[in-house]
């Protein structure tokens, strides 16, 4: 555990990574005694600080949802990140590669919120009852620690890895497909690139989202109507040049595209 002081010591050395695209060290090795609890709040600072500079909570996202990356971290649950208003970016509008350090996108289904979701004990059933819609999306990710040499410390306080998200056209109710079995195929150019399917996100991705609403309620937070939940990568992270164009098809759901300069 840290002291209030090395979190936020921790948390400026994230933040100036950010902005002047300059990854740091790991932290599990700068802070050898950081825990999940110290990154949460670490991540937490670093929010706060863009919400007081105009931001605000457009959703979040979880990581860690397949059993690879848990087992991967050592760990036997997922992780979640904020997705600000600003991290949402159009599907319309090139990204700048390099305004990130080491970007790569991932291909995953997202949840928008009709209603406001329970906390503690919140269930599949809950979920589906509250979401609007499915829509096809792309998540940018990004890692402000050195060649991506995360520990689970690393990417908690890290904002989960997150750094944007664009959203497909489609608007889907969740009645009308099965969340738990969509196709998705990521094309590069013309080349398909990657392949999977949502049921590699816990089973069932709504299953990630229930999760989430449990788990943030502990901190006191709720998954609010109009948020948008991104419940984890149903493919391999794929890393990002400028130049490169994407698009990502999902089976009953429609496709999103990005493109880098």
């Amino acid at each position: 555990m840290l002291e209030p002081a090395q979190r936020a010591e921790a948390a400026d050395l994230l933040w100036t990574a950010q902005r002047d695209r300059t990854p740091v060290d790991p932290l599990t090795s700068t802070y050898p005694d950081i825990d999940a609890t110290d990154a949460y709040e670490i991540q937490l600072l670093n929010i706060r600080r863009q919400l007081r500079d105009g931001a605000t909570v457009h959703g979040h996202k979880v990581g860690l949802s397949s059993k690879v990356m848990q087992q991967m971290m050592g760990v036997d649950e997922p992780d979640y990140g904020h997705l600000l208003s600003d991290m949402v970016l159009s599907e319309g509008t090139p990204v700048e590669a390099g305004r990130h350090c080491f970007p790569r996108i991932e291909v995953e289904i997202g949840y928008v919120l009709g209603r406001s979701l329970p906390g503690e004990g919140c269930t599949t059933a809950d979920v589906l009852a509250a979401t609007e819609y499915i829509v096809p999306s792309i998540e940018l990710i990004d890692s402000r620690i050195k060649d991506w040499r995360i520990g689970l410390a690393d990417t908690i306080a890290d904002n989960a890895s997150s750094a944007g998200v664009i959203l497909g056209a489609a608007r889907v109710r969740p009645a009308d497909l099965d969340p738990a079995d969509i196709a998705a195929v990521l094309y590069r150019g013309g080349e398909e690139i990657a392949r999977g399917n949502t049921s590699a996100v816990l089973g069932d991705p709504t299953e990630a989202v229930a999760w989430l609403a449990r788990k943030v309620a502990s901190y006191g937070v709720r998954l609010e109507a109009g948020h948008l939940v991104l419940p984890g990568s149903c493919t391999r992270a794929v890393d990002v040049r400028p130049g490169d164009a994407f698009r990502a098809e999902f089976e009953g759901l429609g496709s999103v595209s990005v493109g880098f300069v």
